[in-house]
């Protein structure tokens, strides 16, 4: 697997044009599994190939239960920092409904080895599941900000299709989700971390000035990006492709010297449609003067009940979801899309 990601990393040197490539991220899997010298060979690989800012964010995602202090240093030592800990939740009842690998005791203690050696960390929670009451998500919100964590990725708990959980919730052995419940939540949450200084500047991102994950900023913005490895996306403007999930095939397919992946040609309404759906989740909004006339007019029509309802605003050509218009996100998006541009 490596070897094919070291080729592909070769045979995609051109796809960002000699841009600058200002973040990379490890994730999308378990990269904390991989060797300290694994993983430098990838780094030195990609700052071989591409035009890598010496003052790149470099993020790499660990599970508590795989953080140890010789792997926080090893990784601090071949340039990762940034960290990015999926906690889920600081109770073991939850950690166990949820089949995660760690406990709670991990979740400390493997939290506080990482605060001494990395200043910029993010940690994932997960809120609207039927264990947990309103005081568990608000002392697990307390600890993040207790212990002082600069970013907060904040998620709804969703039932995937064809998982061991979706299973479970149909033969009535889980108690299902209740919607009512998730926003409520949501709602706590944004007041809280809201008090305790924290910038809501993604519907699920919470982070301290100067702590806004610049990785993730860049696809919310539609900037070019490269995906590496098995199902990994790539964008560069005008065309979005993804890599064969299969590791088999997508390590054959490297042996050979070809890239396997699925291409999309985007068309000017797919382009515009895109900049609605992450724009629209940012606290900068959608910016009107970005899309061109035809959208704009047609944006400004389509948004009107949303701004009469109180769910958006409109402040200097840029429509902004309200807090309330945060529950409804992904919907209000979809309602804009425009048709043809």
């Amino acid at each position: 697997m490596l070897g094919a990601l070291l080729k592909e990393t070769e045979l995609q040197k051109n796809y960002l044009e000699n841009e600058v490539v200002e973040t990379i991220y490890f994730g999308g899997g378990t990269p904390s599994l991989l060797q300290i010298e694994d993983l430098r060979l990838q780094i030195e690989k990609i700052r071989q190939t591409f035009n890598v800012s010496d003052k790149a964010e470099i993020t790499f995602e660990a599970n508590p239960d795989d953080i140890t202090e010789e792997k926080l240093v090893g990784w601090k030592e071949i340039g990762i920092n940034r960290l990015s800990i999926g906690v889920q939740s600081f109770f073991e009842e939850d950690l166990l409904w949820m089949n995660r690998a760690h406990n709670a005791q991990q979740a400390i203690e493997n939290l506080q080895l990482a605060i001494k050696q990395f200043d910029n960390i993010t940690i994932d929670l997960i809120y609207g599941h039927p264990l947990l009451t309103n005081e568990k998500w608000k002392q697990n919100v307390e600890k993040v900000v207790a212990l002082n964590i600069p970013h907060i990725s904040c998620y709804a708990l969703t039932v995937e299709p064809k998982t061991p959980l979706s299973k479970m919730i149909r033969e009535k052995k889980k108690e299902d989700i209740k919607q009512e419940k998730q926003a409520e939540q949501f709602l706590l949450l944004m007041g809280w971390l809201e008090n305790a200084g924290y910038e809501h500047y993604e519907i699920s991102n919470f982070a301290k000035p100067g702590f806004r994950s610049r990785h993730n900023s860049s696809y919310w913005q539609g900037k070019k990006y490269l995906g590496l490895g098995p199902s990994a996306h790539s964008f560069n403007g005008e065309s979005r492709q993804w890599n064969i999930s299969n590791n088999n095939n997508y390590i054959e397919s490297l042996e050979k010297n070809t890239n396997a992946f699925e291409k999309e040609i985007l068309t000017e309404s797919q382009k515009v449609n895109e900049y609605i759906m992450t724009s629209l989740r940012t606290m900068e909004g959608l910016n009107l003067d970005k899309v061109g006339e035809a959208a704009s007019n047609e944006l400004r029509a389509s948004s009107k009940k949303f701004i009469e309802s109180g769910k958006l605003t409109l402040k200097e050509n840029k429509l902004i979801l309200t807090r309330e218009g945060k529950l409804f996100a992904d919907g209000i998006a979809a309602d804009l899309f425009v048709d043809a541009v």
